[in-house]
């Protein structure tokens, strides 16, 4: 196996490689016998006739088989299901509503799905669109302001309503102690968390602070639900980078990289004293190799060693991902955490 450097500038060659090249290198790496490709196929068999015979489908379900994330729509959706619940005051809520749905062609989706519910949504969503979507210009322009300004609270909370249960799905609570309650009965099915904050990227030095601080206090709020000392058996937390310096870039990595290493390892200490993992978030692939050398740094500290709670999520649909498992994997091995 090649060493950690090597293994970097493997990383870096591959930032944009030809992709049958890269096809053909991951078949062949990948080494399954015909048993394991059919033991494979029917696992997976089962987990999904397990999931869909387990309950009849959720709003969630039938918005995504009536819309798709193909689609504009859909995506829209998404992003107004998941952002809603965030949203923390009434004028915001408009002009995100406003930004989501007046765009889009919902008409293309009305009568298209069996559930009832997804078909007045659709209704819904193209009058809503039609007024927000309005130009104003003259009386008429007027005319249709006053509509418009009318029609938001009426929009708001019909539109809110439906987003914020699809919204559960994706988001188990508002605050930590929220998701922890909402996640207990699938807690005492066996099931384990790694809570992901859902903060924006900083984009000032107090948002730095405060998100670190976010990320502090959940990981003292999780400790009083530790089952013992084994971390494999108690929930986890997940942190972006990019929530912990506001200029979190190759241009600034000198200045950068101390500050955000030193946050990083306060968390990796407060995770590993409440016997917790901690996991950082993959983020964009222009910030790969810059998270690296943040991974590495706080990984070398003394502090944390003998402890196997610091996890890196891999984002495997990119063309570097088994360079970077291979780079984690000698970390691992040169801090003897495996």
């Amino acid at each position: 196996m090649p060493a950690l450097d090597a293994i970097r500038q493997q990383i870096r060659a591959n930032y944009l490689p030809d992709e049958d090249a890269a096809v053909k290198r991951l078949a062949d790496g990948a080494g399954l016998s015909a048993d394991d490709r059919k033991a494979i196929s029917a696992r997976a068999a089962d987990l999904v006739r397990a999931v869909r015979g387990s309950t009849d489908p959720r709003l969630m379900e039938v918005f995504l088989s009536a819309y798709g994330l193909s689609t504009k729509e859909g995506v829209a959706l998404m992003c107004l299901a998941e952002a809603l619940l965030r949203v923390p005051d009434a004028e915001t809520m408009d002009d995100l509503i406003a930004d989501k749905i007046a765009p889009h062609d919902w008409s293309a989706h009305s009568g298209s799905s069996s559930s009832i519910f997804v078909n007045a949504s659709t209704w819904a969503l193209m009058l809503t669109g039609r007024v927000l979507d309005e130009g104003e210009g003259g009386i008429e322009g007027t005319l249709r302001a006053m509509v418009r300004r009318l029609g938001e609270p009426v929009i708001r909370k019909a539109v809110a309503a439906a987003m914020r249960e699809m919204g559960e799905q994706f988001v188990l609570g508002r605050t930590i102690a929220e998701a922890v309650k909402r996640g207990r009965p699938m807690t005492q099915k066996g099931y384990l968390y790694s809570f992901d904050m859902l903060g924006e990227a900083a984009r000032t030095e107090a948002d730095a602070l405060r998100y670190h601080k976010a990320y502090a206090d959940a990981i003292s709020s999780l400790d009083s639900g530790s089952n013992g000392p084994d971390i494999r058996n108690n929930h986890g937390i997940s942190v972006k980078l990019s929530a912990l310096h506001p200029r979190y870039e190759v241009a600034q990595k000198e200045t950068m990289l101390p500050v955000m290493a030193e946050r990083l390892l306060s968390l990796a200490l407060a995770a590993r004293h409440s016997r917790m993992g901690l996991n950082i978030d993959a983020e964009e692939a222009d910030r790969l190799d810059l998270s690296l050398d943040v991974i590495e740094r706080v990984m070398a500290e003394p502090e944390l060693a003998g402890w196997n709670g610091f996890g890196v999520v891999v984002q495997a649909y990119g063309p570097r991902a088994a360079f970077v498992i291979d780079w984690l994997y000698q970390l691992a091995k040169k801090y003897d955490r495996t």
